[in-house]
């Protein structure tokens, strides 16, 4: 175990609902396991006039509705000792200034600060010109690190614009771009998955993989979040961010060690493998849609042009597919679909790995025999991290006839806690690790992927695919799909391919 530098996190947007809901009960959670140091301080920001009692109040609320059943008292005051608050109200020409003097001159703050951007991305620049004016992002005191949240631009352009309002004060190893899904545990066990265990390294290429498919559903629609997802979209909101992030993973060669830049160096070597994708080839390698009104646990939900705040003509897709292509010695050939969507059928993650079937079919004269069903590898991220293989096996009986049986394992034993991604990102952080956050040449790459998608997108407005709320997307996606005997993985049960067109 590393031991922690002291350090001061600054959170920024403190009241908000990131901080809420994810940043104060995971930092909590490191507390009750002792992974904090000593002498670690929370300092809140927000745009309230509050004073630390009343912060201390706001944070006991959050954590007594987190922790219904109890929590740890001894933790709880340690947490409280821990909290303080600097107000940051709107048109306050002297907070910034207030900020370096609390964080210099305070008795007990560590000279080592991070700045957690829990603030719209719209603000970052703002926030971090101000903190390198008064000198608080030059390290002379002690490290400085600063957290920001996706999305990490709009499109290329505006990524590298980002950037460039980014470096005229942080240097690369200052910035911590978070994406959450990379936290989870299942995601992170995809490496050890991969290089841990020699069994796979044989067979993982196309030699042997028919297919790989990723797929993020979600039960849940917009959830009042019409005015960041009207300007994001399935694609830019999960698939340039989250999914090409698991398909790197997936399909990177082994890195020389697991460090941080050697790691990231596999996945942009991925990434920039990708085939582009023409303007004229967006139809034959994405597909968009919009749910419509359905049912969703046996409740009527509204369409997607019915949630408040969204415009009536509004072609924002809520479902995304693409087909994508690495172009490279271990994957020619190989096609990677990547789906996500909104008001689908269930909440679910997964990487669904197909195998090619056997070059001859021996059992193809046997009695009883059924056309042979390729073998999968499952990885099962939420709500079940998960790993399943499916094979053939003969049923018992007279007769030679197979069937399909699936090797389930899941990661955790009994005894064993979940963590909220938060919990390792943050520890992460104050670590200095930088293994599970994104490189700005990630970044870049990422968008190179999308941008050309987005641009076609964004000039046909008059007609979007409709799939209705409560079902598994709209139908025609098959069209992406390179043979007919591929099909989507709806669920991590044998009988989970997709027996329907879409």
């Amino acid at each position: 175990m590393k031991n922690i530098d002291p350090c001061v996190l600054v959170i920024f947007g403190a009241n908000g609902n990131l901080s809420r809901i994810k940043l104060i009960p995971a930092l909590f959670r490191l507390e009750v396991a002792g992974r904090l140091s000593d002498s670690m301080t929370i300092l809140g920001c927000g745009l309230e006039s509050w004073k630390d009692e009343r912060w201390i109040s706001e944070v006991t609320d959050i954590l007594k509705a987190k922790f219904p059943d109890g929590m740890d008292e001894q933790a709880f005051e340690r947490f409280c000792t821990r909290l303080h608050y600097h107000p940051n109200p709107p048109g306050n020409s002297d907070a910034y200034a207030k900020l370096k003097q609390v964080l210099e001159e305070t008795p007990g703050f560590a000279p080592n600060v991070v700045f957690y951007m829990a603030v719209r991305p719209s603000e970052f620049p703002a926030i971090i010109d101000r903190l390198g004016t008064l000198g608080l992002l030059n390290q002379q005191r002690g490290w400085c690190r600063v957290v920001i949240e996706k999305p990490f631009g709009y499109d290329l352009l505006s990524a590298q614009t980002l950037q460039g309002s980014l470096y005229r004060h942080l240097n690369e190893p200052q910035i911590y771009r978070i994406d959450h899904y990379l936290g989870k545990g299942t995601v992170q066990n995809v490496i050890v998955f991969r290089f841990a265990n020699i069994l796979l390294e044989p067979i993982w290429n196309n030699h042997y993989i028919d297919h790989v498919q990723i797929t993020h559903s979600e039960t849940l629609g917009i959830e009042g979040r019409a005015d960041y997802y009207e300007s994001a979209g399935a694609l830019r909101d999960m698939i340039q961010s989250h999914l090409l992030q698991l398909l790197a993973l997936v399909a990177m060669e082994p890195p020389v060690t697991l460090s941080a830049e050697h790691l990231r160096d596999e996945k942009v070597k991925v990434l920039k493998a990708i085939r582009p994708i023409t303007q004229n080839s967006v139809h034959a390698h994405a597909f968009r849609g919009q749910y419509t009104s359905g049912t969703i646990n046996g409740k009527p939900v509204p369409g997607y042009l019915d949630e408040p705040g969204v415009t009536p003509d509004s072609a924002t897709e809520t479902y995304a597919a693409l087909k994508l292509f690495i172009d490279n010695w271990r994957w020619a050939g190989v096609p990677f679909y990547l789906r996500t969507g909104k008001r689908m059928a269930e909440n679910s993650s997964a990487i669904c790995i197909r195998f090619k079937k056997p070059p001859q079919d021996l059992l193809r004269h046997t009695h009883h025999h059924e056309a042979s069903h390729p073998n999968w590898i499952m990885l099962g991220i939420q709500p079940n991290d998960s790993l399943k293989i499916e094979m053939q096996v003969k049923v018992p009986g007279l007769d030679l006839t197979t069937r399909t049986i699936s090797l389930d394992a899941t990661y955790r034993k009994g005894t064993e806690q979940e963590h909220d991604a938060y919990e390792g990102l943050l520890l992460d952080v104050m670590l200095g690790d930088h293994s599970l956050f994104l490189r700005i040449d990630e970044v870049e790459w990422a968008w190179r992927t999308v941008d050309p998608i987005i641009k076609v997108w964004a000039m046909e407005r008059d007609f979007i695919n409709g799939y209705q709320a409560g079902s598994w997307g709209p139908r025609g996606t098959y069209r992406l799909f390179d043979n007919d005997d591929q099909f989507w993985r709806h669920s991590l049960n044998p009988e989970g391919a997709d027996l329907q067109a879409y």
